[in-house]
């Protein structure tokens, strides 16, 4: 895996490919915590050492093992272990929710719970097991080929998320799909925040979209996520922005009303809040970064889906 990755991923940060919703990542050093944002994804580590925080829970992901974001979630994380010599290199694979969905009826029609599921969490790192190990292996091999690529890679990719479903991490994410359970309904309302985080979102608005009362929703909400709604959307938002100005070259202005400020100070204010930097010596910090690896996407911002 290492040096078919190796080759994949040549610079820093994400690395596109042929397959939609596959990513490649590499960072040549360590890096202090600092605050994240992935969409539902399988994260492959094939060598080096991260670790991410969720409120106040650490978890740590390194070689051979795989990250399972079930639902949207902003958190913390740093590279502990990376350098030139032997970088982080990670395999990105967007869940596709249809498929998924799809895929959790025909693998709970066929093969019944003969007991509850464990409480399903919204972040959660495993072993690689040998099954899921070679079809990741197969899959990086077909994507060294555009033919491979295209006829061969997206079944493999179903195939890696058969695993996944079928494994220890399975019940979360069908969990995440199930709009009838309560991590259903919040995992409708993050993707609902993701979608639409431009506009006018309220409490009271999700909460009766889940059936829920605004004070179920919000416990509910705190569990999953380890933050409340408002927090939640806010975070969203300034992802979004920094997102924009490093890579589309918006200023702050045009970038805190694209995500559905009013106001440009108080974007600024929160945006310095919660990064350490201004708008502005964040996106200059970030253009010199992928300057310096040209080809690269900006690896600690772009989302994994």
């Amino acid at each position: 895996m290492v040096r078919h990755l190796s080759t994949l991923a040549p610079n820093e940060g994400y690395t596109l490919c042929g397959l939609p919703g596959v990513k490649f990542m590499r960072t040549n050093r360590t890096s202090v915590r600092a605050p994240v944002l992935y969409e539902p994804c399988i994260v492959i580590v094939c060598q080096g050492h991260k670790r991410g925080w969720l409120g106040d829970s650490s978890f740590d992901y390194h070689a051979q093992q795989f990250l399972v974001l079930s639902v949207p979630l902003p958190f913390e994380g740093e590279t502990v272990r990376a350098s030139e010599a032997e970088p982080m290199l990670a395999i990105s694979i967007g869940i596709d929710l249809q498929m998924a969905a799809e895929l959790a009826l025909a693998v709970d029609q066929a093969r019944p719970q003969a007991e509850a599921p464990a409480a399903p969490r919204g972040i959660m790192a495993s072993p690689l097991d040998d099954a899921l190990g070679d079809a990741v292996l197969r899959l990086l091999e077909a994507l060294n080929s555009p033919l491979e690529t295209q006829l061969l890679a997206p079944a493999i990719r179903r195939e890696i998320l058969f695993r996944v479903l079928t494994g220890d991490q399975g019940g979360a994410l069908r969990a995440a799909l199930a709009h009838q359970s309560q991590f259903g309904k919040i995992g409708k309302a993050l993707r609902r925040i993701h979608a639409h985080y431009h506009t006018a979102i309220d409490v009271a608005t999700l909460a009766g979209e889940a059936g829920m009362s605004v004070a179920a929703f919000h416990a509910s909400f705190k569990a999953v996520t380890m933050t409340s709604p408002i927090q939640y959307l806010k975070t969203t938002r300034l992802h979004k922005a920094r997102l924009l100005m490093v890579q589309d070259g918006l200023s702050a202005a045009g970038a805190s009303g694209r995500v559905g400020y009013e106001s440009t100070s108080q974007f600024s204010r929160e945006f310095k809040r919660f990064f350490g930097r201004t708008p502005l010596e964040e996106a200059r910090q970030m253009r010199s970064l992928l300057a310096q690896s040209p080809g690269a996407q900006p690896g600690r911002y772009v989302s994994a889906q």
